[in-house]
């Protein structure tokens, strides 16, 4: 019998963890579901295949609670973690200057600070699986060039790719490899994040696009970086 493969989505009662969950399950894998939001992770679970998910409450910020989490997932998916998907983060828009300080050390507690807790509590798991194991680590365009009124998001998703790039490189030698996903929440559909999930989970390049507004801060910030700046001056007018 074909062994079931295993995936940990964070955030896994939000739009973009809920899809990535959706299109794993659909083929065939194990879905194990992480989020503080225990009512909103439980009606991902509606969604999915029977007898082949489990929901664990998970603060992503806490370090002490991921231990655990990942041993409860594992046990009930038979014994293994391949994947496990850093989905979860706080909407981080609107003006830096009128941030409250304790709304920015809850955004940099779960996106950042979050993702590299679990990063570092999952790797015995997906160094066990490997190779074809990885780290999937979901940001948003900004992470690509900073744009008003997203400077924590920008901030936090250029952190996941320097993160993925490094622990890519890192754990190469166990087999397990780090991928991202930069999107635009405005402008991607969740679909289309989770199916750039799912080809960065079983392709070979590092940083996976979804939606046209990544690829074309991709394309400026590379090509036409003063044209960018521009751009991004006139939206904050």
């Amino acid at each position: 019998m074909a062994v079931r493969r295993t995936i940990f989505v964070t955030g896994g009662g939000s739009a973009i963890g809920r899809a990535i969950a959706q299109r794993f399950a659909r083929e065939g894998w194990f879905v194990g579901l992480g989020d503080t939001d225990e009512a909103a992770m439980e009606e991902t679970e509606t969604l999915l295949p029977g007898g082949f998910t489990y929901c664990q409450p998970l603060d992503v910020s806490q370090r002490s609670e991921w231990e655990e989490a990942l041993r409860i997932v594992a046990r009930a998916s038979g014994g293994r973690i391949d994947v496990l998907a850093n989905c979860a983060r706080q909407p981080a828009e609107g003006s830096f200057a009128e941030q409250a300080p304790e709304k920015i050390d809850r955004d940099l507690d779960i996106a950042l600070r979050g993702t590299i807790n679990g990063a570092q509590a999952a790797y015995p798991w997906l160094r066990d699986t490997a190779p074809g194991s990885c780290l999937l680590n979901i940001g948003i365009a900004a992470g690509l060039y900073g744009m008003p009124g997203q400077a924590l998001a920008g901030v936090t998703s250029a952190g996941l790719r320097s993160l993925t790039e490094s622990l890519d490189a890192e754990w190469a030698s166990a087999g397990v490899s780090a991928r991202s996903v930069m999107m635009d929440p405005s402008d991607t559909s969740v679909e289309d994040v989770a199916e750039a999930a799912w080809q960065a989970v079983h392709g070979n390049r590092l940083h996976h696009l979804a939606g046209k507004t990544a690829r074309k801060l991709l394309f400026l910030g590379r090509w036409a970086p003063n044209a960018l700046r521009r751009f991004a001056r006139t939206m904050a007018s």
